[in-house]
C-alpha cells in the first residue's frame, strides 16, 4: 500500500433536502425540510436545508417543533427512490476520477485518487473538480475531506470541511497534534455520548489524551473501567485518534455475504390475534428467505422477536431455535417461526415483529428427503422472486397479505420505511 495515499470522503450537504431543492427550483431560496407526513403535520425531520437550519431546525426533531421555529418552512415528504438514484449518479461521477470508489452511506463515499493525480492534478484540484461536476449534474453540494487514510478523510470532512467556506479540508499526520488532539473526546469519530462520559470519568478529556497514551495503558484502563477485556475497542479508539487506518478503499466492501439475514416490521396498530400476527410472520419469512435466496444461502437457526407498543412497560420476547435442516424455503421457515412464536407469546397485543435466519451455509448443500421435492420448490420460489424483482413486491403475493392484517401493499410502495 503506497505511503503517499490520497483518500477523500465526499459528503453531500443536507442530501435529501438538496435533492428536493434541485428537483423544485422554486424552493431554492426558501427554508425546506424533508419529513414524515406533511399533510398530517406528523413525523420527524429527516433532513433540513441550510436555510432551515439557520432557524435552529435540526434533524430528528418533530415537524411540530420545526414549525414553531419557522412557521413558513416548506415540508416535503421523502422520495427515497429519487435519493437512491441521485446517490448512484454521484457514484458514477466519482468513478470518472478514480476506479476506487467505496459508498459509505447514501450521501457519503470514499474515493482513492492516489493514482489519479497525473491525470487530474493535486488533491485540492481534484476535490474542487468533484464539487463542480456533482453540483452541475445533480444540483447537490458536496464537502470533501482529504487524508492519507479513510479515517483521516472522514475526520477532516466532519470536523472541518463541513464548516469551511470552500467545503474542502486536508488533515495530514503533521496536523494531528495541533488540529485534532486539542479537541474534546466527544469529537472523535465513533465516540458517542455514552462513551464520551466513560472517557471523561477516566480522565481522558481530549482526543490527544487518548492518542498520546501508550496503547497497553489504554487497554488496561478500559479493562478496569468496564470490568472486561476491551483490547479491540481500545485499539480502535487509539488508532482513530492517531489517524491510523490500513483499510483500502474497496468498492466491494458491502458485497460481503451476511452472517445473518433478518427483517423487522413496526405494525400500524396493535395486532391482538394469532391469525393477524401469522400474516405478518408469513410476510417477514418471505422477505428474509427472498434475501437468503439472493445471497444463495440457507439458514439453520430461526429467530423470532416481538414487542408491544408501551415503552414504559415493555412486553415481548426474542427467541431462537434450530431447524431440522438448513433452508431458505419460505413455508419451512414460516412453520418454524409460527411454532416459536406460539411457544413464547404471552397473548399481549403486539406492535413490532421480527424474523431472522442465521448459521448460514451454501444453499447447494442441503439434506434430501423422501417427502418433498426441494429443487421443484426452489424453482417455484425463484420464479416468484424474478417477478417481484422485475415488477415490484406487490405483483404477486400470498392470499393472507391481501387481508386487513397484511402489509404487502403498503410496504411495496416504500423504501426503508419511507415512500419511494
Amino acid at each position: 500500500m503506497p505511503k503517499d495515499r490520497v483518500i477523500m470522503l465526499s459528503d453531500c450537504q443536507s442530501f435529501y433536502a438538496s435533492v428536493e431543492k434541485a428537483a423544485n427550483p422554486q424552493f431554492s431560496k426558501k427554508p425546506l425540510i424533508v419529513a414524515g407526513d406533511p399533510e398530517r403535520r406528523s413525523g420527524i425531520v429527516l433532513a433540513a436545508c441550510p436555510i432551515a437550519k439557520s432557524y435552529g431546525i435540526t434533524t430528528a426533531e418533530t415537524i411540530r417543533e420545526a414549525l414553531i421555529k419557522c412557521p413558513e418552512v416548506i415540508i416535503v415528504r421523502p422520495h427515497m427512490q429519487r435519493y437512491i438514484d441521485v446517490s448512484a449518479q454521484i457514484t458514477e461521477i466519482l468513478r470518472s476520477f478514480s476506479d476506487q470508489v467505496e459508498p459509505y452511506s447514501i450521501d457519503e463515499q470514499f474515493i482513492d485518487v492516489t493514482g489519479s493525480r497525473t491525470l487530474f492534478g493535486g488533491p485540492i484540484e481534484i476535490a474542487t473538480a468533484i464539487q463542480n461536476k456533482v453540483r452541475q449534474e445533480t444540483g447537490v453540494y458536496v464537502r470533501v475531506g482529504i487524508g492519507k487514510t479513510k479515517v483521516a478523510a472522514k475526520i477532516a470532512c466532519d470536523l472541518w470541511a463541513k464548516k469551511n467556506e470552500n467545503g474542502i479540508f486536508t488533515l495530514t499526520p503533521e496536523l494531528l497534534p495541533s488540529m485534532l488532539w486539542p479537541r474534546p473526546i466527544s469529537d472523535l469519530f465513533m465516540v458517542g455520548r455514552r462513551m464520551s462520559t466513560h472517557f471523561y470519568s477516566m480522565g481522558l478529556v481530549t482526543i490527544g489524551h487518548v492518542a498520546q497514551l501508550e496503547l497497553a495503558e489504554l487497554k488496561w484502563g478500559m479493562k478496569q473501567k468496564f470490568r472486561k477485556n476491551c483490547d479491540i475497542d481500545a485499539e480502535l479508539y487509539w488508532r482513530i485518534a492517531n489517524g491510523i487506518d490500513d483499510s483500502p478503499v474497496n468498492q466491494h466492501t458491502h458485497e460481503v455475504p451476511p452472517k445473518s439475514v433478518g427483517h423487522q416490521m413496526t405494525l400500524p396498530r396493535d395486532y391482538r390475534t394469532l391469525s393477524e400476527i401469522k400474516t405478518v410472520l408469513l410476510e417477514l419469512c418471505e422477505l428474509v428467505c427472498r434475501r437468503c435466496r439472493r445471497h444463495k444461502v440457507n439458514g439453520a437457526v430461526v429467530s423470532v422477536g416481538a414487542r408491544g407498543a408501551d415503552f414504559d412497560a415493555r412486553t415481548g420476547f426474542s427467541r431462537q431455535s434450530v431447524m431440522s435442516d438448513p433452508t431458505n424455503a419460505t413455508n419451512l421457515v414460516y412453520e418454524a417461526a409460527v411454532a416459536l412464536f406460539k411457544r413464547h407469546w404471552d397473548g399481549q397485543p403486539v406492535r413490532s415483529v421480527g424474523v431472522s435466519l442465521s448459521t448460514l451455509t451454501d444453499e447447494d448443500q442441503y439434506q434430501l428427503t423422501m417427502f418433498e421435492s426441494r429443487p421443484r420448490l426452489r424453482e417455484l420460489e425463484r420464479a416468484t422472486d424474478r417477478l417481484k424483482n422485475k415488477y415490484g413486491d406487490a405483483i404477486i403475493g400470498r392470499a393472507a397479505s391481501f387481508t386487513d392484517s397484511g402489509l404487502l401493499k403498503d410496504r411495496s410502495g416504500k423504501i426503508g420505511g419511507h415512500y419511494k
